[in-house]
């Protein structure tokens, strides 16, 4: 079953559309990222999921419920939208007593997720104190208090360290290979394309793109250097159709459409020797500029 639906998701603040027409599945065992630029309307979509905001059309789905329909919403859903909704005067361990509390779980649980989420160093620190990057640390444990099976997560990374990155990727990593539904929005492309499953690209509020991250990039294209280069030049575009070669140096041709290995047996079967071939690809930084035509 997918964990998150959203279906046809429409929301407009008077005369500007934040979202139109929006429609992705968060599939369970996946980090799935949720990109596009500022104002694109990722923060708007995930508060309608959370039935923060009520969208003017279509709907949103957790489990094949609406958010208010949840028996049990912090143990189904955990979700860290920003970094403030902190008591100044109480400590990170008071603060997650409290949502303990609030939640209905155990207040033994506030010390499983402090060891998590690496909030037990600073526990006894007053919030108010505390450092982005612990300010990040101390959601995501307020956002598995409940063990859900889904996250839904904006911009999680802020604030953190080089450390704190690595260690986050691989903490939610793991969280999706126990079969929960990660969904994480970021303007790090970096770290998303280290982390990510899947992707979802809004802009503008619509759709431009949604599936694997492997399926982003296309065909890589593959660079190849060789004397022969003049003589590949006029060999390849012949073997396949859509078959293309630029010359990017004197010795060198970057070839789309056909794979490295095809490539390697035609230069053997006529003799051509080559001192180079790799297959290429764009980042995902660039993937995403051409799809958006802006910065995450």
């Amino acid at each position: 079953m997918t964990a998150v639906e959203v279906r046809g998701l429409g929301k407009a603040y008077g005369p500007v559309a934040a979202v139109t027409d929006l429609s992705f599945d968060v599939p369970p065992g996946r980090v799935t990222a949720f990109l596009g630029p500022n104002g694109a309307g990722k923060t708007t979509t995930m508060r309608m999921v959370l039935g923060l905001v009520a969208p003017d059309t279509g709907s949103a789905t957790i489990g094949g419920v609406r958010y208010a329909g949840l028996r049990r919403p912090a143990a189904t859903v955990g979700a860290v939208l920003d970094t403030s909704g902190f008591h100044p005067d109480h400590t990170a361990r008071a603060h997650l007593q409290v949502y303990a509390r609030m939640g209905g779980f155990p207040v033994r649980r506030t010390e499983e997720v402090m060891d998590l989420t690496g909030v037990t160093p600073f526990a006894g620190r007053l919030t108010r104190a505390l450092s982005t990057g612990m300010r990040q640390r101390l959601h995501l444990a307020t956002a598995l208090l409940g063990d859900p099976r889904v996250l839904l997560l904006d911009e999680p990374a802020n604030g953190l360290d080089p450390e704190g990155n690595a260690w986050l990727r691989g903490f939610l990593r793991e969280l999706a290979a126990q079969g929960r539904a990660v969904l994480v929005s970021s303007h790090v492309l970096s770290e998303v394309e280290q982390l990510a499953d899947r992707v979802v690209v809004i802009r503008e509020g619509r759709l431009a793109v949604a599936g694997p991250v492997t399926d982003l990039y296309g065909d890589p294209g593959v660079l190849i250097r060789s004397p022969g280069a003049d003589t590949l030049h006029a060999l390849l575009p012949g073997l396949g159709e859509g078959v293309t070669v630029e010359r990017t140096a004197e010795d060198a041709l970057l070839v789309h459409g056909l794979p490295a290995d095809r490539i390697a047996a035609e230069a053997s079967a006529h003799g051509i020797p080559l001192h180079e071939i790799t297959p290429v690809r764009p980042t995902l930084e660039q993937t995403f500029l051409d799809l958006t035509g802006g910065p995450a």
